[in-house]
């Protein structure tokens, strides 16, 4: 199991356009791909679900990858949000 967690920078938080880009991103491993935010857990390969959270500007994400290619999937998922300027990584217990 990989996780990371995330200070999201995006003035728009993760919606519409991050939320489907981060879908797609998640949607290339084979790894089973969550989403956790403010104490709900979501399939990171759903955009309904991402959409459900309804992720603002400055709150803090985890997500985890568990299967056969999750560091792939956990480093892909980085560099996509890294690159695109949506999020930050923390530290596991940052608040």
């Amino acid at each position: 199991m990989e996780m990371s967690r995330f200070k999201v920078l995006a003035e728009t938080g993760i919606m519409s356009r991050p939320a489907t880009r981060l879908v797609m991103a998640a949607q290339n491993y084979a790894s089973d791909v969550t989403l956790t935010y403010n104490g709900k857990t979501v399939n990171l390969k759903s955009i309904m679900g991402v959409m459900s959270l309804g992720i603002p500007q400055d709150s803090y994400v985890e997500i985890q990858a568990n299967g056969e290619d999750e560091q792939e999937a956990m480093a892909g998922i980085v560099d996509y949000l890294k690159s695109e300027g949506v999020v930050e990584q923390v530290a596991l217990d940052a608040n």
